[in-house]
């Protein structure tokens, strides 16, 4: 937030002093309900009715998308058959037995409505002899696996308070075993297995409070959990689960407030203090929910009352009497926090929650705790595991819901059972692949995955000669600057280096220094920055991407300091500028490929910025990249429809022709995005290739690119389980039946469990063979030139996150036009 939104907000803020702020129960959270202008108490904000979830929440499995009946190509098998056969296990448990009745899905209506879920099922559940035990209900829809006498059935409850209730039971749905509904069930069930064994929910995952693995030195405690879905696949429906590690600072937010209020002053602490703060996540372990904190309300304290029934109730005695905690420092101020959940009977969200900063407790890690080596290294020992010790904590975890009592009653009382060890299936290996730089080639190393001892001392493919370029340095970082500019023609030969110029240590002073002398026969600007300060690095970027448009390379001090690794650095400086500058560094002998990703600028007020990247030649060793910046709530195609035609554009200049096959790989799409991607982008896709003319039809496949997933696969090898070598390729068992989909292992880890990426082919014309889009992939993965060695995802996909992560992060403009050929964010 900006600095004069955090001012616009403290104005409204101060603008409300004559109204109490209110609360509304959400569960056990505090909200801020304004209704015709009083501020009053409103209970059971709570989630939206199931069969409402598919149009207003999120559905994150993207269930309902049959993408593969459209192909042809693929409606019969979608599985490759190059390279070796591999044995694996992945974290997958089979439902051995499910439910074989038919599950009955009704509506349930209250008159008077009431609004608390927990209220509501209080009343339904005293009708024990009518419903049954065998029930799951979320507050609007109720599931059984009977069916009631009658369509409708009216029930009489009774409240504390001794009002009168009438319920109405409605048949709406009759569901059999494999209905989508009935896998969304099975999930709801499942979720309750883990509440049984007192797991608690934060966010998606589940976690365990009661077996925290603490780090006092660092003040961290972690809360090891698990990410489960159930999902049909393609063999069966089966439990997807992982292992997950929630990291808490021992640190309240109102310990961070004193700590930056003596560094900072008063006079300078509000700015500072929600500069810090505003976007952070805290956990309230009250009720052990995380929220997103997005103003800070100076006007208000504890002390402050809301309008609780016809009451008015202060903050410090609400949860006095509501958790039995005292509130001890009464004059702290309170943190605003914006729910984004649907209020209650599907009505308008609530207002936003109202946080006491000494019951907020820090969760994640800060950027100087990342940068702490000590801190990461104490944290890994935790959370990266090893194949074998993640494999067994798994087995460990579905045999813990198989020897407690009441969660095996539960899945027993509902007819599911689950398998007890992991699924074993087949992968397949993937030829290793060759690499051609300048007048040799290499093949590379299938064990580590990278190649940066073979490429030494061989010329890269092209690179334009550097003739006219500066360095920009601190007086204090002058020793190290010298040492970098002489290990740099070691490197590269004579560079030719014009003039370095030496700045004061701070920004305004490095601004004029590339003003006064940068021009536009500059090549190359190499700026040496005394810290990784943002605002720095912002400075030069925004000036040489926007104002005056030339490549350049940022360099912290601290980088460079160390003599014995001052050879490597500058090895990969050079291979850097190189490629800013249009050089091809190594090729994959081999159509354009086209990356797209997204980022979302939080400083312009959360605006999408969309990144294309495409290539220009057929060694995909030039690249066009564009920029686009989207207003808040604009679907991201809009703007990138009119960068592919621009790419489209470009490489008929460089090649006298337009490419006959376009592959597009789409990657930032997050979970419940899928159904936009395959009926939106796709048509814009193909509205970009027609503006290129009637008579040009390419084939074009549209692949989605995922890495946040919960998969993991295990390799056996000689009774050791093990991390699958780079080029694994799964494409059954898995996958989605619904999907023309596969996953792929590309990188080699140096320690814990490698993570695969998941790609699904949303659209196809190209008719490529399943084998030749997998060995495709692949390679592209090896194309990433910031990098000597295979990453996780296609390059071009990287490159457009480079790009997008840049103007978002730092220059928050479209960079300059005369750009568009270089690879200039690297």
């Amino acid at each position: 937030m900006t600095g004069r939104a955090r001012a616009r907000s403290r104005g409204r803020a101060r603008g409300q002093e004559t109204t109490a702020p209110g609360a509304v129960r959400a569960g056990d959270m505090l909200v801020i309900l304004k209704i015709s202008s009083v501020l009053q108490i409103s209970a059971g904000f709570q989630q939206v009715k199931l069969g409402e979830r598919g149009g207003r929440r999120r559905d994150f499995h993207d269930a309902g998308i049959n993408t593969r009946q459209a192909m042809e190509h693929v409606k019969e098998s979608k599985m490759g058959t190059s390279g070796r056969s591999i044995p694996l296990s992945a974290n997958f448990f089979r439902i051995l037995s499910r439910p074989q009745w038919v599950l009955y899905q009704y509506h349930v209506d209250y008159k008077p409505p009431m609004e608390s879920r927990r209220l509501r099922s209080a009343l339904l559940f005293q009708h024990d002899e009518a419903l049954g035990s065998a029930r799951s209900f979320d507050g609007a829809l109720l599931f059984l696996p009977l069916r009631l006498h009658s369509k409708e059935t009216v029930l009489h409850s009774e409240t504390r308070n001794g009002e009168k209730v009438q319920i109405t039971v409605t048949l709406t749905n009759e569901l059999p075993p494999t209905s989508p509904v009935c896998i969304q069930f099975y999930n709801i069930i499942f979720r309750r297995i883990l509440r049984i064994l007192d797991m608690q929910q934060i966010g998606r995952n589940y976690y365990n409070p009661n077996d925290p693995l603490n780090i006092p030195q660092h003040r961290l405690t972690i809360w090891p959990g698990y990410t489960t879905t159930i999902l049909n696949y393609e063999t069966s429906i089966m439990l997807c689960t992982d292992v997950s590690h929630k990291v808490l600072r021992s640190e309240t937010v109102l310990d961070f407030m004193y700590n930056l209020r003596q560094q900072c002053g008063n006079q300078r602490f509000p700015e500072i203090c929600a500069k810090e703060l505003v976007g952070l996540i805290v956990l309230t372990k009250y009720n052990n929910k995380t929220y997103r904190i997005d103003d800070i309300a100076w006007d208000h304290t504890p002390n402050n009352t809301f309008k609780k029934g016809d009451t008015d109730i202060s903050f410090k005695n609400y949860y006095k009497a509501q958790y039995s905690l005292d509130i001890k420092d009464g004059n702290q101020v309170l943190l605003i926090s914006h729910v984004k959940k649907m209020g209650p009977s599907g009505g308008p969200p609530p207002g936003p929650a109202m946080l006491i900063p000494e019951l907020c407790y820090l969760t994640g890690l800060t950027d100087k705790m990342r940068a702490d080596f000590r801190i990461m290294k104490d944290l890994s020992n935790h959370t990266k595991l090893t194949p074998e010790q993640r494999e067994g904590r798994l087995n460990r975890f579905v045999s813990n819901i198989q020897k407690n009592a009441d969660a095996q009653a539960e899945l027993d009382k509902w007819g599911l059972n689950f398998d007890k060890a992991l699924l074993n299936l087949t992968g397949r290996v993937l030829p290793g692949e060759r690499l051609y730089q300048g007048s040799r080639s290499y093949d590379i190393n299938p064990q580590s995955a990278e190649w940066s001892r073979e490429m030494r001392g061989v010329p890269v493919i092209s690179s334009p000669p550097l003739t006219d370029w500066f360095m920009f340095y601190t007086r204090r970082s002058s020793n190290e600057a010298q040492s970098l500019h002489q290990t740099l023609n070691k490197v590269s030969g004579p560079l030719g280096i014009r003039i370095q110029v030496e700045y004061e240590d701070y920004q305004e002073s490095l601004l004029r220094a590339l003003q006064q002398n940068v021009g536009p026969q500059t090549q190359m600007v190499v700026v040496v920055l005394p810290s990784n300060r943002k605002d720095k690095y912002d400075t030069v970027k925004k000036y040489l991407c926007v104002e005056c448009p030339i490549p350049s390379q940022c360099v912290v001090t601290r980088t460079i300091s160390k003599p014995q690794a001052l050879m490597t650095v500058a090895t990969k400086i050079v291979l850097q500028m190189a490629c800013k500058m249009g050089g091809e560094l190594w090729s994959l002998k081999q159509l354009m490929i086209v990356g797209i990703d997204c980022y979302h600028d939080i400083s312009a007020g959360k605006r999408s910025i969309g990144a294309l990247v495409a290539s220009l030649n057929n060694s995909m060793s030039r690249w066009y990249s564009k920029c686009v910046l989207q207003h808040k709530g604009q679907e991201i195609m809009d703007g990138l429809k009119m960068a592919l035609s621009g790419a489209l554009k470009d490489y008929l200049k460089f090649n006298n022709c337009l490419p006959s096959r376009i592959i597009v790989y789409r990657d930032g799409v997050g979970d419940g995005q899928l159904h936009s991607v395959v009926n939106y982008e796709v048509s814009q896709i193909l509205e970009s290739i027609k503006s290129m003319g009637h008579d040009y039809l390419p084939k074009l496949s549209v692949v989605v690119v995922k890495k946040r997933i919960s998969t993991r696969f295990f390799s056996h090898t000689n009774g050791k389980v093990d991390n699958p070598p780079p080029g694994t390729v799964v494409d059954s068992d898995v996958t989605r039946p619904e999907w023309y989909d596969f996953y792929i292992v590309s990188q080699a880890v140096q320690s814990g469990s490698v993570s695969p990426t998941h790609y699904n082919v949303v659209y196809d014309t190209s008719g490529l063979k399943p084998d030749h889009m997998q060995r495709l992939t692949y390679k592209l993965c090896h194309m990433y030139y910031n990098w000597q060695g295979i990453i996780r995802v296609p390059a071009p996909c990287q490159y457009a996150h480079k790009l997008a992560f840049l103007v978002g992060q730092s220059i928050h403009k479209e960079p300059s036009a005369k750009l568009d050929d270089l690879l200039f964010y690297l």
